[in-house]
């Protein structure tokens, strides 16, 4: 019959066991949607490069127009926009990226500058809520699969209060894709938009405008604002996607271990049991003998 120690370590392999299995299965998962992720960040990019193209030849031919977009401002009250998770584990992904943030607006409010939050995903929503930030919006259910509608109600929420005065200007943290073992943390000036200058977009091209240059600007910017909302929300993604499945694999290692750990030491609480038992049996046959 087995012992306590003996039953109680096999209960823990059970355990183990349930355990990777779980771990080993959203390894998986993660690991199927890590390319569709790359394939929608990298199929984002053209269009988001054509608009700068774009609007670097329309702000060319408007002479400079000033747009409210464009509007550069004494900052009072800075918007901050925060990508993270839906869901955790991931290791470090959502922490890195609340971190930054948190630093940034420790540092805004020491320069006596009041902050506004908008926050993206569970994770950040909760970070901010239990220490007692005060979230403008929060949007939740987006980064697992962003779509682009997703990005234009971040980008129109961003946009409206920076239009309404509620905002100067509006800083966005999200996380940089750079490979399946890479993701970065990042700041990104969102608002006021920077005008491109003549060394992005390739060459200057000469447009016929039909309406007017501003006109065409006042529809291209927003645009542009949610192209890289858009594409933020991607790299996210991918990088959440990424993050999640190293970790699953570094959990299911360490099951791996343990259970080679623990089915050691039952082996070793079996042998002692065997021993005993036959010491008990020999020192009956001798005492039958005598």
């Amino acid at each position: 019959m087995a012992s306590a120690e003996l039953r109680d370590t096999r209960r823990r392999i059970k355990s183990v066991e349930a355990t990777a299995k779980i771990t080993r299965a959203m390894e998986l998962i993660a690991a199927s949607r890590i390319p569709r992720a790359q394939a929608r960040v990298k199929a984002s990019k053209p269009y988001t490069a054509k608009l700068i193209e774009v609007i670097r030849n329309v702000g060319a031919a408007a002479g400079g127009a000033s747009h409210m977009l464009l509007e550069e401002r004494d900052v009072k009250t800075v918007g901050v926009l925060v990508i993270s998770a839906d869901r955790g584990l991931a290791g470090a992904y959502a922490s890195s990226i609340i971190r930054l943030a948190e630093s940034a607006m420790i540092a805004h409010r020491r320069a006596g500058r009041e902050v506004r939050l908008f926050a993206v995903g569970k994770k950040a929503n909760a970070y901010f809520d239990y220490r007692g930030y005060a979230i403008e919006r929060s949007f939740i259910g987006v980064t697992d699969t962003p779509g682009y509608g997703d990005a234009r109600a971040v980008a129109a929420t961003v946009m409206d209060a920076y239009a309404a005065g509620r905002v100067d200007a509006v800083e966005a943290f999200s996380t940089r894709f750079d490979s399946l073992l890479t993701q970065t943390p990042i700041t990104f000036d969102l608002l006021p938009v920077q005008p491109p200058t003549g060394d992005e977009g390739g060459p200057a091209v000469s447009y016929s405008y039909e309406p007017s240059p501003e006109e065409i600007l006042d529809r291209l910017l927003p645009r542009y604002v949610e192209a890289i909302v858009y594409n933020m929300l991607l790299e996210s993604s991918a990088s959440e996607h990424s993050a999640r499945r190293r970790a699953m694999k570094a959990a299911t290692d360490n099951a791996d271990e343990l259970i080679r750990v623990l089915t050691n030491v039952a082996n070793r609480a079996r042998q002692a049991e065997i021993t005993t038992e036959i010491s008990e049996i020999v020192g009956g046959a001798e005492a039958l003998t005598r």
